[in-house]
């Protein structure tokens, strides 16, 4: 299979990221990667349960910033189609990958069989991007705790690895509590990287980073030593 790699868009959301009157200018940066007018969109929620009024939300905010239809890739509950999905992605210019909960979106992934098949249509050149878990999805790994009342119990777990970086999203207000938490686990050298709120990160082609819209803090180190260093500016 030829590697055609397209460039990825993580995008924090969060607090203040729906009250913007015009289109969302990071979002405009998404859909001109189709490098088509009023670019399909697949819409992938199994973080969000494919919840259709966020869904519906969404889109308003996507076609106000250029996009063209919207359509569900249904993998969750009773409406879930595999076949109805993958044809949605195939016919889509780009594919979302929605906010929610991290684990639950990549265990509905892996208990439709789909991680492979979105992993060939982004090597093929499918442009993707993500908002607030959607974003850390697409990256390497993401953290979560056997006993959530025990900090020593965190362990990491495989995400899409489409970014080839680890990443949380407006995670500012509290510190990048789990950021943390994922960077004292990470390999020896890796940075992490925090999206803050109305910010994306975009990965370029080559694996280069830009930051738009706003801050990315980064973080090193592991174990007790995790530190922040110099972030990414626009």
């Amino acid at each position: 299979m030829k590697n055609t790699r397209a460039s990825i868009h993580l995008i924090a959301g969060g607090r203040g990221s729906n009250r913007r009157k015009g289109p969302d200018p990071l979002l405009a940066a998404v859909f001109q990667l189709a490098k088509v007018e009023r670019p399909k969109i697949a819409y992938v929620g199994t973080a969000s349960g494919d919840n259709s009024v966020f869904r519906l939300w969404i889109a308003k905010a996507f076609q106000k910033a250029g996009s063209g239809k919207v359509s569900l890739a249904p993998l969750c509950g009773k409406r879930a189609d595999v076949g109805k999905a993958k044809q949605a992605l195939e016919n889509s210019d780009i594919v979302f990958v929605s906010g929610g909960d991290v684990e639950e979106g990549m265990r509905i992934l892996e208990e439709r069989r789909m991680i492979e098949f979105l992993r060939a249509l982004y090597l093929e050149g499918k442009p993707f991007f993500g908002v607030s878990a959607g974003s850390i999805m697409l990256g390497r790994q993401w953290v979560r705790w056997k006993d959530p009342e025990d900090n020593g119990s965190a362990e990491l777990f495989p995400c899409l690895g489409f970014a080839p970086l680890c990443c949380d999203t407006h995670g500012e207000g509290d510190g990048w509590e789990e950021l943390h938490a994922l960077q004292s686990l990470a390999p020896a050298r890796s940075t992490s990287y925090g999206i803050t709120s109305g910010a994306s990160l975009l990965v370029h082609q080559d694996g280069t980073l830009s930051a738009l819209g706003g801050e990315v803090h980064r973080f090193t180190g592991r174990g007790k030593s995790v530190r922040q260093i110099e972030s990414l500016v626009p």
